[in-house]
């Protein structure tokens, strides 16, 4: 298992929680027609009503913790992994939202799982690195012996 999916799986949850908030947020203000004619003080209304402020917040957070990852691990690794937001999202705006999830959105959703899942079993160059310097450790070791 990669050292960084703790990190990959935390940018995800950022991430889906951020648009969580976002869509809540946008359902509290309503029609943009209520809020102030002016384009920059209605785009001050819509960045600082809170659960909007804290979903933005958690945007940066989530935007911080993608770098770090990225720092450390393959862009096409890390990347794809992202998609497992869109599942968090989907299946918490059905029981929370009262969204439609209908057979296709299931069986995209669970395309989008079954790829996840080969793109983390795939693993990275780093990963295949560590195991052969691993396989070499030990066979020093046993030579050793």
């Amino acid at each position: 298992m990669n050292t960084y999916l703790p990190f990959i799986l935390f940018t995800v949850l950022t991430n889906a929680a951020a648009q969580i908030m976002l869509k809540y947020g946008m359902t509290q203000i309503g029609d943009f027609s209520s809020l102030h004619s002016n384009l920059v003080i209605k785009l001050l209304q819509v960045v600082f009503t809170p659960f909007v402020f804290l979903g933005l917040c958690t945007f940066v957070i989530s935007m911080a913790s993608h770098l770090y990852v990225l720092s450390r691990v393959e862009l096409s690794y890390a990347y794809p992994f992202l998609s497992l937001a869109y599942v968090v999202v989907a299946v918490y705006a059905y029981f929370i939202f009262h969204e439609d999830l209908n057979a296709m959105r299931v069986l995209g959703i669970s395309l989008i799982c079954v790829g996840t899942v080969f793109i983390a079993q795939g693993g990275t160059k780093q990963d295949a690195v560590a195991a052969q310097a691993k396989i070499q450790t030990a066979s020093l070791e046993e030579t050793s012996k």
